[in-house]
């Protein structure tokens, strides 16, 4: 079947615009193929900074033909009725219409309406036009004399060329016959802007690739980013040293050249007197390059690697130049930075807060500050951390905030406090705190173990999550403006991987009355349900992140409904165990068991309109397999109940198992809902002492199967 290639030749596209720009690419051309009822057999898009490309294979020929019935109206009907329906469906006259009989409605008229397929090339001419004017460009532009038009084509960059031809791998292909803008599709691209500028006739997607690589251009951009990698690598190894991979830098690198061809620099050993992280940002945000190591150190060395666009007469000599004076002039800049950073102590900055506002509602940065050195004070001994470095490092974790290379790099924050307090001569564990504290900021990211990391980061996201909770400012849907659901993972992994007992309630209610000491009370909504609102938060996060690790989410609702859940690592520890025990026969068994009981407590509740509290009468049994049930039920409270004291879930979940034999035996010989009243209630109490003895390591009920 025939193949489709598409180009669109411009002007310097932006790096970041086109990874997402190749995709919109594919995904509008090919719903549209789909839409007109040609299905294809794969597709891929190409963007480099100058084109994008999408090659579309096995397209159908044509379109299939169409065969269609529509019913009309009723024979007899209305004529403006049966005129609408002649002009709706083509038809010359209502003779030419067929009647069907429906039983019930009576006789109605159809029309079979056959509707030959179109050719695909036609269908590609009237769809791609379209395509291209409306694609979704974040920002574009109009130029030239035709920009004064009304509905003159709007692009990222002014748009050159465009190849559109269609046809089997066999053949000379057709090229698709429309203009966008006075721009008519053809056969025609360009190569390399400086190395090979001439134009290029191309046929077919084979064809175009291999003309343009000779082109010096480099369609793909993954096969762009193994060059730049292996060429860097090379390059530093040949001099012992060892590159310094940044896969985002390397995306926006790759998006920047056509003709990848990697260079090694240097620059003046004084400036390795920088911390590596800041010579690192300065050299990668301002000029995009690469920075070396020593694998012997794990210590930048004075080089670094750029990726230039061409293959330079002078071996890149004056490229190289150029990059060594612009990173001398920014490694100067921020040596000048960071030494006067050092002249100032992080506390001499904390005043500056006072100043600065956190939120309108939640008062300034310098009030967030003390708030969290108040609950750092509180959480320190739940986690095992001195109570006095946890303050201290709580009050000065912000301070770099201030510093002139953060304010240079804001990536950097938190990590110049660490080397700040170094310098200073803060503890090592408070120093740490001013970088770790916003960890963990991802599902991949690390988790601090440092006692002292753990409560500041801790205090900083629950001030945060209740701060916000506290003004109602809740996630919404997709919307989270603020990151709270972040914070909560956060605290969620904070908790469960340094496997803290943190009493989350009660630290949320102390965090609370921090911010009520200082915030008018009328701003805060809902101060009393706050805690527990915020749990069910917490809750929801918790079953994202089971989830993610193959937990059940139910498993989470049927250990957190028991209510007083918020000791999140016990959650997490019971959610474990009961799915170990789900897993196996005694479990789903016992599950079906318990479940058909509460199903039949819920009805007969609903009948009667009570519930069926209390113990059952031991006088009232009369078959031995109730008087097996209490006595297991009496055994698993006992053994299950002391587990759980314990926390010895796994235990407390062998005990439940022995509860199953009893539970089949019951519902297999005893008539839950006797003739005898006083019998059937005493029935149902027992089976309530089951949905009683199961609550103690979970709510069945809640548990799907």
């Amino acid at each position: 079947m025939p193949d489709l290639l598409l180009e669109l030749f411009s002007e310097e596209i932006p790096a970041r615009m086109q990874a997402k720009a190749a995709d919109d690419l594919r995904r509008m051309v090919t719903d549209k193929l789909v839409a007109e009822g040609l299905v294809y057999e794969g597709a891929k898009a190409f963007a480099t900074p100058r084109r994008l490309a999408l090659t579309v294979h096995g397209i159908p020929a044509r379109q299939s033909d169409l065969k269609e019935e529509r019913r009309g109206p009723r024979v007899g009907g209305p004529d403006a009725a049966i005129q609408g329906f002649l002009k709706a469906t083509g038809l010359a006259r209502i003779e030419d219409a067929k009647i069907q009989t429906d039983p019930k409605k009576g006789d109605f008229y159809i029309a079979l309406i056959e509707k030959p397929g179109r050719a695909t090339i036609d269908v590609l001419a009237e769809i791609l036009p379209v395509i291209i004017r409306t694609f979704p460009w974040p920002k574009s532009m109009r130029w030239g004399e035709r920009s004064a038009k009304s509905g003159s084509l709007s692009w990222v960059r002014p748009l050159h060329s465009i190849i559109a031809t269609f046809g089997l791998e066999t053949e000379e292909p057709d090229v698709v016959k429309f203009a966008v803008d006075g721009i008519e599709a053809g056969q025609t691209t360009f190569g390399h802007r400086f190395m090979a500028p001439s134009a290029i006739a191309v046929r077919r997607f084979e064809d175009y690739e291999a003309k343009l690589l000779d082109a010096k251009v480099v369609l793909d951009p993954e096969r762009r980013k193994d060059t730049i990698v292996t060429d860097a690598k090379q390059l530093a190894f040949a001099q012992g040293f060892e590159l310094v991979e940044d896969q985002v830098l390397l995306d926006e690198v790759a998006g920047l050249v056509e003709w990848p061809v990697a260079l090694m620099g240097s620059f003046d050993e004084e400036y390795l007197t920088i911390p590596d992280e800041v010579i690192r940002a300065t050299i990668r945000n301002n000029q995009k390059c690469f920075v070396v190591k020593d694998p012997k150190t794990g210590k930048l060395t004075n080089k670094f690697i750029l990726t230039a666009n061409i293959e330079a007469t002078d071996d890149g000599k004056t490229i190289i130049g150029g990059n060594e004076r612009v990173i001398r002039a920014r490694l100067s800049d921020a040596k000048f930075f960071y030494e006067t950073d050092l002249k100032t102590k992080l506390e001499a900055r904390l005043p500056k807060f006072e100043q600065i506002v956190f939120h309108e509602k939640l008062g300034t940065q310098a009030e967030r500050i003390k708030r969290i050195e108040r609950l750092a004070a509180e959480i320190a001994p739940l986690v095992g951390a001195e109570v006095e470095k946890a303050k201290r490092a709580a009050h000065l974790a912000k301070a770099d905030l201030l510093a002139e290379v953060v304010g240079e790099f804001p990536e950097l924050q938190g990590l110049m406090g660490k080397y700040y307090a170094l310098a200073q001569g803060e503890d090592a564990s408070v120093a740490a705190a001013s970088e770790e504290h916003y960890k963990p900021q991802g599902p991949a990211d690390r988790v601090p173990t440092d006692p002292v990391s753990v409560v500041v980061a801790l205090a900083d996201k629950i001030d945060t999550l209740v701060g916000f909770w506290a003004i109602d400012e809740k996630p919404t849907g997709s919307k989270d403006p603020y990151a709270l659901r972040r914070a909560a993972l956060g605290v969620i992994r904070l908790i469960v991987e340094n496997t803290l007992r943190l009493p989350i309630l009660n630290v949320a209610t102390s965090a609370l009355g921090g911010l009520l000491d200082k915030r008018p009370r009328e701003a805060i909504v809902d101060s009393q349900e706050l805690p527990s609102d915020l749990l069910a938060f917490f809750a929801d996060r918790l079953k994202v992140q089971l989830r993610d690790q193959g937990a059940r989410h139910d498993l989470v609702d049927a250990v957190f409904s028991l209510g007083g859940q918020d000791d999140l690592l016990l959650v997490v520890r019971r959610v474990e165990a009961l799915g170990k025990f789900l897993d196996t026969d005694d479990g789903k068994n016992l599950l079906a068991g318990t479940k058909r009981a509460s199903n039949i407590l819920s009805i007969e509740e609903k009948k009667d309109k009570r519930t069926f509290d209390g113990a059952p009468d031991a006088g009232l049994y009369e078959l031995p397999e109730e008087k097996a049930l209490a006595k297991a039920i009496d055994q698993v409270k006992s053994e299950a109940g002391s587990a759980v004291a314990k926390e010895d879930f796994a235990t407390a979940m062998g005990a439940m198992a022995k509860l199953r034999p009893a539970v089949d035996a019951f519902f297999d010989k005893v008539k839950v809902n006797d003739d005898e009243p006083k019998v059937r209630e005493n029935r149902l109490k027992l089976l309530n002492e089951i949905r009683a003895a199961t609550r103690a390591v979970a709510d069945f009920s809640k548990i799907e199967g």
